[in-house]
């Protein structure tokens, strides 16, 4: 049977974990793959006592659970595929989202509250990479969004420039008084950061070079003169 992808609109998780789930289980439905999420399927050990035709069944179980996967991957944010650690069958996938996000009012909203505390109190640390801090408030933001609150792309832009280590004083001013902060999107902004902190780092490699040859130099120096003090001591015979 043709999947039809191109067909097909495959709903998009938006943190409405019951109105997600009750699309996907319809299009599962559909392409009869439900059974696999629901159940899963087990792999029976050792392989080599399956006959031909438990082998071929075996086989065509996989193949729908990798397609039923296919179809998940496609509906959820690659930043909420990264903090769901088991992924290995459709079932488990299945199974690790409704954990996550299935929950009454109540907890859906101390869940967001306690994501906005840590939204807020995010701030790049000292020695932290561009990538390392960024990764961090997307992460964090993408969460708020699978919670259900409205991220503005330009909040988190703002947020960001407002937490960066001192040593980015310089590009904050300069990206604020050249760029329109509403319409800069966080990989703009990602990419001038990238810049500036290689400039940064190319700058502290060349310090770092001219003082080692300064020392040096001056090290040189010191032992002209030791050896001139040594050389006027004079030899004292008996």
């Amino acid at each position: 049977m043709s999947d039809g992808n191109n067909l097909l609109s495959i709903p998009k998780f938006d943190g409405d974990y019951d109105h997600w789930s009750m699309l996907m289980e319809n299009l599962l439905r559909s392409k009869e793959y439900w059974s696999l999420v629901e159940q899963g399927y087990e792999e029976p050990k050792p392989l080599e006592s399956l006959t031909g035709a438990e082998r071929r069944t075996l086989e065509e179980k996989k193949l729908k659970d990798l397609k039923a996967k296919n179809y998940l991957f496609q509906s959820i944010d690659k930043n909420i595929l990264k903090t769901i650690t088991n992924k290995s069958t459709s079932k488990a996938l299945w199974d690790s989202m409704k954990q996550k996000y299935q929950g009454n009012a109540r907890v859906q909203r101390a869940q967001l509250q306690r994501l906005l505390r840590d939204f807020e109190i995010l701030e790049m640390q000292n020695g932290e990479c561009v990538n390392d801090y960024i990764f961090r408030v997307m992460l964090t933001a993408n969460d708020m969004r699978g919670a259900g609150e409205t991220m503005e792309n330009r909040h988190i832009v703002e947020k960001i420039l407002r937490t960066l280590s001192d040593k980015y004083n310089y590009i904050v001013c300069s990206i604020e008084e050249s760029k329109d902060i509403n319409k800069m999107t966080v990989d703009e902004l990602h990419r001038s950061l990238l810049v500036h902190e290689y400039k940064i780092k190319r700058k502290d490699v060349t310090e770092q070079a001219l003082k080692v040859t300064g020392d040096s130099s001056n090290l040189r120096v010191d032992e002209r003169f030791s050896d001139r003090g040594r050389g006027r001591g004079g030899y004292r015979g008996k």
